[in-house]
């Protein structure tokens, strides 16, 4: 092998992934009015979504009943050689079902399939082949075919296996936009975790306020303010003016900025050296879009002042209070 030469295990990967993004690619521009009607189906019954599937399909299966419970439709897996053992008490009468199949062969959601009629369960199949035995059965087929896998040898359910979920994550946020699903309802399904912390709280309880951030006036000497920020250090001090609104920020490096480029700060005053119209925060914002105000930006920033209707300032946030186990 040259040493301008790709390892070949590095060729096989990287043409795996293409392989599996093509095949993505191909699927979104196949969706049409069968992905609406399958919405349909599913707003029309206020009960949870069944979703099943056999081997790999299986496990993509119970990703996409997970992805659905976590954004606004209650869904539950059912393995479907267990259903015919008795867990198709999980039913009740309407309960939409979403077949998860490669081939659509699969004997045990053949077996399946009529049953389920039993219960006015319409079908929705992500299938792999719409020319299948179960594509026949269905009452709307979402195409997930490939034209091939993205292993050498054409075997493993790769590429299916990433077009089959992608089609499921796009039933999914169909129906999030059908029923007017926001952010404030996901964080309740996840209270849990960085994402659960950062829609759930709101700035107000997390920001340091009071005695824990530094205040400085506008004609503080730089002097004051150095003392000021390491009394309190929190990452910055908050100029405020005598009315109480906030004038602007000085940061660890707006100070260390006036220390180089003057020879002699006697003079300088926190007017001087803070940063004129920050980035603000209200305390009734949510610590996610705290955080999208602190990294979208070209230069990420780590504090935050917090104001209020009027621009009084009311405390600070920083990077660090926004991630789990900050205070």
């Amino acid at each position: 092998m040259s040493p301008s030469a790709p390892h070949p295990w590095l060729a096989a990967a990287q043409a795996a992934i293409e392989i599996e993004a093509a095949s993505v690619a191909r699927a979104a521009t196949r969706l049409d009015s069968s992905l609406v009607r399958a919405v349909e189906i599913i707003l029309a019954h206020p009960g949870k979504v069944v979703l099943t599937g056999i081997g790999k399909s299986g496990h993509v299966a119970r990703t996409i009943a997970a992805t659905l419970c976590s954004t606004g439709t209650a869904a539950v897996f059912l393995h479907p050689a267990e259903a015919v053992h008795g867990d198709l008490g999980i039913y009740a009468p309407g309960n939409a079902t979403v077949l998860v199949s490669k081939n659509g062969a699969s004997a045990e959601l053949l077996e399946l399939a009529p049953l389920l009629r039993g219960f006015r369960s319409p079908l929705i199949g992500i299938l792999g082949s719409a020319r299948s035995p179960l594509a026949a059965q269905v009452d709307v087929l979402l195409d997930a075919s490939v034209e091939r896998e993205a292993d050498p040898h054409n075997l493993a359910p790769t590429a299916s296996a990433v077009t089959a979920l992608t089609i499921g994550h796009a039933l999914a946020v169909a129906l999030m936009c059908a029923r007017n699903f926001t952010p404030a309802e996901f964080g309740r399904r996840h209270p849990g975790g960085q994402l659960g912390r950062n829609l759930r709280l709101s700035v107000a309880q997390v920001m340091h306020t009071g005695d824990e951030m530094a205040r400085v006036q506008p004609d503080a000497s730089l002097r004051q303010v150095i003392i000021e920020m390491t009394r309190r250090p929190m990452g910055a001090a908050c100029v405020v003016a005598p009315d109480g609104a906030l004038a602007g920020l000085i940061t660890d490096g707006d100070l260390r900025r006036a220390l180089t480029s003057h020879d002699d700060i006697r003079g300088l005053r926190a007017a001087d050296a803070m940063t004129h119209g920050p980035v603000t925060v209200r305390p009734e914002a949510s610590l996610a879009e705290a955080l999208e105000l602190m990294e979208q930006r070209p230069s990420q920033i780590s504090v935050l002042p917090v104001v209020d209707a009027a621009g009084r300032a009311l405390g600070l946030l920083r990077l660090h209070d926004v991630f789990l186990g900050a205070r």
